[in-house]
């Protein structure tokens, strides 16, 4: 994550997304470091413990991987090509069906570049896992369950030439083709996208001699994650929950001042944010209070967890 410079709003919700579990979509335009920042995603997220580890072994072994691999406790990071048939995310083939990218990322990150780029049809194969956290997948010989609670960090330009920033005047698209661009990221999947960042483009190159603090390393963002991860593991013990983005919006509702719900109700009411959307912005405000090491969110958590949830 040092190696990325110039980005520090994009590092700091990245940060947030591995400490509460929420999903990600950056949108900025090319060449600004999005992919740079998803593939560090798997460094500061908290190591895999044990049963964790057996899982995505035991995934790999039946997709034949494992010996490339080993057990190791780093959350594994999967990366479809933008061309990927349905059947390539979520498994398929003849017979009993093998299991596609969405398995092969379970515990860890499925990273879809150049989002909008992908078919409408394997977009909407998302839905399902990202709520149930497993795929079903019916064959001639019988239907597989596959576990499937994967992070999504999704990356797009602004518009399909990538140069509609700042004034936009070397773009090139018609309204009309933006509109269509950004269509196939439909309503109810980016609902279920916790958090949505603009990344704008890198300005200038940045000398370590120019940098009045030394740059954060990949393993100290790492450890305040682990520590918010920690708390919030401890506060849902009981409920069997082990993140934020696991937790149910009646508890939340019910744990959270009425002074702190304040902003959520201002923004239901302008309809900024729909119920659903109201309840991950809740979740994130969670998290905010788990880095900052609060008992709970204030107004300004709740606050940043809707800036978080509505900049695009």
């Amino acid at each position: 994550m040092c190696d990325v410079v110039g980005q520090p709003y994009a590092k700091w919700a990245l940060e947030v997304a591995a400490a509460g579990g929420h999903h990600v979509i950056m949108v900025g335009p090319p060449g600004s470091g999005k992919t740079m920042l998803a593939s560090r995603m798997p460094s500061i997220m908290c190591p895999l413990g044990v049963p964790e580890q057996l899982e995505v072994a035991s995934i790999r072994s039946l997709c034949g991987t494992l010996p490339a691999y080993g057990i190791c406790d780093v959350p594994p990071f999967e990366a479809p090509h933008h061309t990927s048939s349905t059947a390539a995310l979520a498994g398929g083939g003849s017979g009993l069906a093998a299991p596609g990218a969405i398995t092969r990322a379970h515990r860890g990150v499925l990273f879809m570049d150049e989002a909008p780029e992908f078919s409408s049809r394997a977009l909407q194969t998302l839905r399902e896992p990202l709520e149930s956290g497993y795929v079903a997948l019916s064959r001639a010989k019988g239907t597989t369950y596959y576990p499937a609670a994967f992070q999504l960090v999704m990356a797009a330009n602004a518009c399909p030439c990538g140069m509609s920033y700042g004034t936009g005047e070397r773009c090139t698209c018609t309204p009309q083709e933006r509109r269509r661009y950004f269509a196939r990221l439909s309503g109810p999947i980016l609902d279920r996208v916790d958090i949505q960042v603009e990344v704008p483009p890198v300005s200038r190159i940045i000398l370590d001699e120019e940098v009045d603090e030394p740059r954060e390393t990949s393993a100290e963002i790492r450890a305040r994650v682990i520590e918010a991860r920690s708390r919030a593991a401890e506060r849902y013990e009981q409920y069997g929950w082990v993140c934020n983005a696991q937790a149910s919006g009646r508890w939340m509702r019910d744990h959270m001042s009425r002074y702190a719900l304040d902003p959520i109700n201002r923004a239901l009411e302008s309809q900024r944010l729909s119920l659903r959307g109201a309840d991950r912005a809740m979740r994130l405000a969670w998290t905010l209070a788990d880095l900052k090491g609060i008992p709970s969110p204030g107004r300004e958590e709740t606050s940043q967890g809707i800036a978080l949830r509505t900049r695009l």
